[in-house]
């Protein structure tokens, strides 16, 4: 983020196959399960004599390095591609007497014996569309006659995992504003910048030339992966407001400040039920996690005080993958709106229909659905007005740009197959009011207002790309973009707006063409929205005066806006916002999801 006369800113153990004796390995210890026979030898290697506590403890040792290993086998391929597609090929119909990703390792050599184990997934069950639960069974030993297979009266142990691996909702939607890539702001004072919500980056995190007002908390995370590695570090605290000030300045789409009288004392359970979607000035840690404002990287949990509250490191963020369009046209044919009733009991108008946009059409004076089972194949424009908003409903997919401005009504996240382009201000034709006593009543209310996602394969492009100059076309190429290796090591070259892509037009410039993009263009003032991007969010913003309100979230993986005037504001809306109370978002528009595990169980056998 930088600012100018024209302000530009950019927030920016070894492995070897065994064939017959690993499976055979694995039923032998499925008899164990059964008859619940356990090997107690005492084995020699050599002539030093090793006792059976040791060995145990080795085979234990072995054991797990084998469950681990198996463990990264099923993760790093499903985080990497975030489909189930090769996991439920390889692993469906695992069983004890069928394991399925057998597999054997050699943990050790020694002079007269080796210690291996032996491990594959015993069980594969699917539920449903985004989740799997794995039972993995690990045995290890100490092989005395090194022949590679467990033999009897060779010291051994056993043990079982239980994991889940799913799609969740991703964590980038709790924040106002999240980058893959590094994050700076140069030149923002105190009131050119407001953010009443919290920003993350799966980088380095820099301010400098000025410090920017920042009602929320500050992330950086160490990631080895970006060109240059990033150690993840926040170099300064920005500015903040106390939560008196907030409370008179922050507007009624921003959440509310902390107050114990209305909000419970910090760690009661009336407490835990606001803490996800207040603002706090005073960081803390609460029942072991961080609440209220922090600044958290590298080297740690911190308060804007810099008070150490917990010396764990960050971690990186996933950032879902949208590059497999079909899938995403599959979830919009196929979803159907599941929620019979809202909290305040009344009936959703909505139950059990599909997703579908509709726009006003005033040759035929009258509302029509521009999708066919929530698909439209190509490029379309998405202009609605006060008096006759864009109506949309559920996860919508536009396989070429959507161009969009004007009025919204409804609940729903728009994908697209490449650009999303917003050509002047989207607002809401309800909007919500989080400012309350009674979280329930505030709720209940927002849960009805108006919603929209919009999530781009390629990039989100703010502005008239005709008016488009050097001035913010450098923010949108190297060095300004960044390259990066993926999860299995791939180089990714950064992002250059100015190359062209497989349409012949320039990755920043739609489909439609620059003329179309003028000739509905206007300066954007407002976006409500929550904006997701595989690659670039950035472009032309604030024309004449007046500044920038977001109200929702950005995430890319570069940043790269232009402002013409200022301030810049960004009130998270926290309708998005994971809750623990609910074990989810107020507000579900089937934004994009990212990878997990968990483990659920863990015994020795």
């Amino acid at each position: 983020m930088k600012f100018e006369r024209i302000i530009s800113r950019r927030i920016k153990c070894l492995v070897s196959p065994r064939g017959a004796a690993l499976a055979s390995s694995l039923l032998w210890l499925g008899m164990i399960m059964v008859t619940g026979t356990g090997l107690l030898s005492f084995t020699t290697a050599g002539t030093a004599r090793v006792s059976r506590d040791e060995n145990a403890a080795i085979a234990l040792n072995a054991a797990d390095a084998g469950l681990q290993q198996e463990m990264a086998n099923l993760w790093q391929p499903f985080k990497a591609t975030q489909r189930f597609d090769s996991l439920d090929t390889q692993c469906a119909g695992a069983t004890t007497g069928a394991p399925r990703l057998v597999m054997a390792g050699l943990v050790q050599g020694a002079a007269t014996y080796d210690v291996r184990y032996s491990v594959g997934v015993v069980n594969y069950i699917i539920q449903g569309t985004y989740r799997r639960q794995v039972i993995v069974r690990s045995i290890g030993w100490v092989d005395q006659n090194r022949n590679g297979a467990l033999d009897n009266g060779e010291e051994s142990r056993a043990i079982e995992s239980q994991i889940e691996l799913a799609l969740d909702r991703s964590k980038v939607f709790d924040y106002a504003y999240f980058v893959n890539n590094y994050g700076w702001m140069n030149g923002f004072g105190a009131n050119d910048l407001i953010v009443n919500g919290d920003m993350r980056a799966n980088g380095n995190f820099d301010f400098s030339g000025g410090t920017p007002t920042i009602n929320g908390s500050v992330y950086a995370a160490k990631n080895n992966k970006l060109i240059p590695a990033a150690p993840g570090i926040v170099n300064i605290n920005p500015t903040q407001w106390s939560n008196t000030t907030y409370t008179t300045k922050a507007p009624t789409m921003a959440r509310m400040a902390y107050s114990a009288s209305k909000m419970g004392v910090k760690g009661t359970d009336e407490y835990e039920k606001w803490r996800d979607i207040i603002y706090d000035q005073q960081g803390s840690m609460v029942r072991g996690q961080p609440s209220g404002a922090v600044i958290g990287d590298n080297n740690g949990i911190r308060t804007y005080s810099n008070q150490l509250l917990s010396p764990k490191p960050t971690e990186e963020v996933l950032m879902p993958d949208l590059s497999d369009i079909d899938y995403y046209k599959q979830l919009s044919q196929n979803y159907v709106d599941a929620k019979e009733k809202y909290q305040d009991n009344s009936n959703n108008p909505y139950y059990g229909q599909g997703a579908y946009i509709e726009m006003f059409n005033s040759l035929t004076n009258r509302y029509e659905r521009v999708t066919t089972n929530g698909v439209y194949d190509g490029s379309l424009g998405v202009i609605g007005t006060s008096s006759k908003p864009v109506k949309i409903h559920g996860p919508v997919t536009i396989t070429g740009d959507a161009v969009i401005k004007g009025v919204i009504s409804g609940q729903g996240c728009i994908y697209t197959g490449r650009n999303v382009h917003i050509v002047g201000d989207i607002t809401y034709s309800q909007s919500p009011n989080f400012v309350g006593s009674d979280i329930a009543t505030v709720d209940k209310a927002n849960e009805k207002k108006d919603l929209l996602g919009l999530a781009a394969r390629g990039s989100v492009i703010m502005g008239n790309t005709k008016k488009f100059s050097n001035t913010e076309l450098q923010y949108m190429t190297p060095p300004f973009t960044k390259a990066r290796y993926d999860d299995n090591g791939n180089l990714i070259p950064a992002f250059n707006a100015k190359a062209t892509d497989y349409t012949g037009k320039m990755r920043y410039q739609s489909i439609l063409g620059d003329n179309y993009i003028d000739s509905v263009s206007e300066s954007i003032h407002q976006i409500n929205a929550v904006l997701y991007t595989n690659f670039l969010g950035g472009g032309r913003l604030g024309e004449n005066s007046g500044g920038v309100t977001f109200n929702g979230s950005i995430i890319s993986r570069d940043e790269a806006m232009v402002l013409q005037s200022l301030p810049l504001v960004m009130n998270y809306d926290n309708r998005l916002r994971w809750r623990a109370d609910m074990g989810d978002s107020l507000i579900n528009i089937n934004l994009p999801m990212s990878p997990t595990l968990t483990s659920l169980s863990w015994r020795e056998i």
